[in-house]
């Protein structure tokens, strides 16, 4: 389980605790209790994705500008099955899964080619649930370091 201190980024530590204050008391916090303004601070790195079901599936609702300028393609309004690279596509279905199935939160350090250059970044996988336990959208930020 993943703890606070595994995040290294000071910014995706401050979203984690933003998303830990929101959950009020609930195993989850619900999208609509999330105010952007609140995270301005971190939002050209992050993503909102929604969780379709039957069959399980990923759309992205949001994409930060610096994700969109790091991967070469604004996925905003498009499904993780239109993301360009396959092993990357992969990859997100198994952590979108992961998080869904389980409901709680993963933070990963990860290498990728970006920017034709090799890069170390961390992801932080925050899952939202407006039941406050089915999760039905993740708040993904990354800092590329």
């Amino acid at each position: 389980m993943m703890q606070r201190e595994d995040i290294r980024s000071e910014r995706l530590r401050r979203l984690f605790d933003y998303w830990e204050s929101k959950r009020a008391g609930r195993t989850l916090p619900a999208r609509a209790a999330l105010d952007p303004v609140d995270f301005a601070y971190a939002l050209a790195s992050v993503a909102l994705v929604e969780v379709l079901r039957d069959p399980l599936r990923f759309r992205f609702r949001l994409v930060g500008t610096e994700i969109a300028r790091r991967d070469g393609t604004d996925l905003t309004g498009k499904y993780v099955d239109d993301h360009p690279l396959p092993e990357y596509r992969a990859l997100l279905r198994q952590v979108y899964g992961e998080i869904v199935a389980t409901g709680l939160p993963a933070v990963f350090h990860r290498e990728r080619l970006m920017d034709d250059k090799l890069r170390q970044y961390e992801v932080l996988y925050l899952p939202l649930a407006a039941d406050g336990a089915t999760v039905d959208m993740l708040l993904v930020g990354i800092d590329f370091g």
